[in-house]
């Protein structure tokens, strides 16, 4: 049998890709969770995409990621760009007065109590740079060290800066209210700094009749350094290497990307490797070497998953772009990875049962791990292991729960309703089911983990079966 791609594809949707056609054309190509930028999606426009997706999938477990704005410091209004040259004099302004030609207003109010004459203001992704001479109540007073073109609402970065802002802002709430009445699978919360900006937006989310799943955007330097508790609170992380770019000196991203990665696999946290992996694809067929490198490192070292942004939503060839990450993903996998999860340490017994399963599905090279599972339960232990090829079966109940695990590594959700009768009577009816299906062959050596078969009590358990 052919080994199916381990790593997880999720594609940005937005104006190039918002018809039911060319979902359904990203699903064919390999796509796995969709994403929906809340920065820029309209209430009605995310209802009609999330019926799109919906029904495109036809049965199948994609999942649906709605991605936070966050707490974004910005620039006002400019009616006309302008150029800004290196030696200048700028003036931001807290307050809302007209833009100058060497000044401009912010939108967040306690921005001069949080800087520093000395610190780095970046703007527009970096393109400007600026530092800051002197700041009082409502001004700040900088030099311009690297011109550019300055506009409306261009992002603002704050290098090594610790801002006062709330982690959740009205339109943050009011997008997931939409997003709950939707039933998406996951919430993405975009620059958090602390443990405790995720505990606010699980509160957020907490009385909704389905939760989603929650996910922690690494963007600057606060959130690298408080990474042990942001993991402790999170249900998966992203590596949002955009700002995350521009908060750190360049040359210590990969150093910081492979850190990041090798501490959510220990921990057993699902991580997200994301932005810019196929940025010259939004207007080339075809991708630069350096493209290919990039997501091959993120598929060796074993992320759960590697996101496109606006390679998939505003660029020319979406699909190709989904088909390219697949192609790469599959022949990497094929070559071995970083197995950083081989230095976790394992105290809990159901980590050392999923470890064990794990162990023995690569010694024979087992066509499938299949575990049952009603609320999510080992199939998170087991990916953790990152088996060598065998594909991990979650057999679920309900497609909620298939979604909810469609983000870890090697997983296939299946909804596959099982009874909690005799477990052995159970396994063969599922093998079963899944050879009338297809997804496994007449003599297929598996895996399985039926813990969760038990009725009353917790009965781990590991067998071999033969389809």
């Amino acid at each position: 049998m052919e080994w199916p791609r381990q790593t997880k594809i999720i594609a940005t949707l937005g104006p190039a890709t918002a018809t039911p056609e060319a979902i359904s054309s990203l699903i064919e190509a390999g796509a796995n969770i969709f994403r929906l930028n809340m920065s820029h999606a309209r209430h009605d426009w995310a209802a009609t995409v999330v019926g799109h997706i919906r029904q495109s999938a036809a049965g199948r477990p994609i999942a649906i990621l709605a991605d936070l704005q966050g707490p974004a410091i910005r620039t006002g209004t400019v009616e006309t760009p302008f150029q800004l040259e290196a030696g200048q004099p700028f003036i931001f302004y807290t307050d809302q007065r007209p833009p100058g030609p060497q000044s401009v207003s912010v939108n967040y109010p306690g921005l001069a109590n949080d800087l520093n004459p000395g610190d780095s203001i970046l703007i527009d992704n970096g393109l400007i740079r600026m530092k800051v001479l002197a700041e009082t109540d409502g001004t700040i007073e900088c030099e311009v060290l690297v011109g550019g073109e300055m506009g409306s609402r261009r992002h603002i970065n704050l290098p090594g800066v610790k801002v006062n802002l709330p982690a959740l802002t009205e339109k943050d709430r009011a997008d997931i209210e939409c997003v709950l009445a939707l039933e998406v699978d996951f919430i993405a919360l975009s620059f958090v700094r602390e443990a405790k900006d995720i505990a606010e937006l699980r509160a957020a989310v907490a009385d909704a009749p389905r939760p989603p799943r929650l996910v922690a955007k690494i963007e600057d330097q606060h959130a690298v350094k408080h990474l042990d508790p942001i993991l402790e609170a999170t249900d998966a992380i992203m590596i949002a290497r955009g700002d995350l770019g521009v908060e750190c000196p360049y040359e210590e991203l990969p150093i910081i990307q492979r850190r990041i990665s090798k501490l959510c696999q220990q921990r057993g946290c699902p991580v997200i490797v994301a932005t810019h992996m196929l940025e010259s694809m939004i207007e080339n067929p075809h991708p630069t070497r350096a493209e290919v490198t990039d997501v091959a490192n993120a598929v060796f070292e074993q992320a759960d998953a590697i996101m496109l942004s606006g390679e998939t939503s505003v660029g020319k060839f979406p699909q190709t772009c989904v088909e390219v990450a697949d192609r790469i993903a599959r022949r990497i996998e094929r070559s071995g990875g970083a197995n950083y999860h081989k230095t976790a340490q394992l105290d809990d017994p159901r980590e050392k049962l999923a470890h064990s399963a794990v162990r023995m599905a690569n010694d024979l090279d087992a066509a499938a791990l299949v575990v049952f599972t009603r609320v999510g339960g080992m199939v998170p232990e087991a990916a953790r292991m990152r088996p060598r090829h065998a594909p991990i079966l979650a057999l679920c109940l309900n497609d909620q729960i298939a979604r909810a695990l469609a983000l870890h590594r090697a997983v296939r959700p299946i909804v596959l309703p099982w009874d909690q009768g005799d477990p052995d009577e159970t396994t063969e009816r599922a093998l079963k089911e899944l050879a009338n299906r297809r997804i496994l062959n007449k003599g297929d050596t598996t895996v399985v983990i039926s813990s969760e078969l038990a009725v009353e009590s917790i009965a781990d358990s590991i067998q071999m079966k033969v389809v």
